[in-house]
């Protein structure tokens, strides 16, 4: 298993979240949004130019834009 950035991560890709970096109002959002280390997701696709990403994490889907998913590490599941 490798730590890689959201934002690298493939369609079909599952991992856990390992970090956040992102501070102040972003990184207050990105929690709210209930990702915190620990948590599992699961990429479900991307926009035909790559962003946003459309990811599964606690029962719902949610979009993030690159630049936000930049300061999500994940350590991916080599399985998936």
């Amino acid at each position: 298993m490798g730590i890689v950035l959201l934002r690298h991560m493939l369609p079909g890709q599952r991992g856990v979240v390992v970090q956040v970096k992102a501070s102040g109002e972003l990184g207050r959002r990105i929690r709210d949004m209930g990702i915190v280390p620990g948590t599992p997701i699961h990429v479900q696709g991307r926009a035909p130019l790559k962003d946003p990403v459309a990811i599964r994490v606690r029962n719902f889907t949610l979009t993030l834009r690159n630049n936000e998913a930049d300061y999500i590490h994940v350590e991916v599941d080599e399985a998936s």
